[in-house]
């Protein structure tokens, strides 16, 4: 399976879903910052960095849901499926956190909401292996058996297989 979104022969999807995750997390760390007495503008700092995870997740989702059209409809399929409604699970509850955020003055965290991400973290954690077993049955089906010499190449003398190279090796013109 290739993925059509792809930046120099990688998929975007695995790249992109690195960036909501630290949004998210940075977004709880400055509420349990703020809840646990420190400064009030850690709050509307993790208020915003979550906006910033949210449109970050947007994108994510999109790239998830372009790629999604190219997954075999087997057990990959399946597990693509519950990464993406994991992590659209995970985006949901900081956005529900975000909107009630939204209407106050100050935009500052409280228990409720703090618990709320932490619970959204958890989901995001159940994404988090899901990616990893997606990886891990993609990576089986375009590099053959790991253990076997197939892992290593396509090709016998060729430097990472013929099909799919990793760095391709080309000689500068004079």
């Amino acid at each position: 399976m290739q993925s059509r979104l792809r930046v120099q022969g990688n998929p975007v999807q695995p790249m992109l879903v690195t960036f909501p995750l630290g949004l998210f997390v940075s977004a709880t760390v400055f509420d349990l910052s703020d809840v646990t007495g420190g400064p009030a503008f850690l709050g509307e700092v993790g208020y915003w960095t979550g906006v910033a995870a949210l449109f970050a997740a947007a994108m994510t989702a999109i790239a998830g849901m372009v790629d999604l059209w190219d997954v075999p409809g087997d057990r990959t399929r399946r597990t693509a499926v519950a990464f993406n409604l994991v992590n659209a699970t995970m985006a949901g509850l900081f956005l529900l956190t975000c909107l009630v955020r939204a209407h106050s003055p100050q935009r500052g965290a409280s228990t409720a909401i703090l618990i709320t991400e932490l619970v959204a973290l958890a989901v995001g954690g159940v994404g988090v292996h899901l990616g990893a077993r997606l990886m891990r049955q993609f990576d089986g089906r375009r590099r053959g058996e790991a253990g076997t010499f197939d892992a290593l190449g396509g090709e016998a003398g060729t430097l990472g297989g013929g099909a799919d190279p990793t760095v391709d090796g080309v000689r500068p013109r004079p």
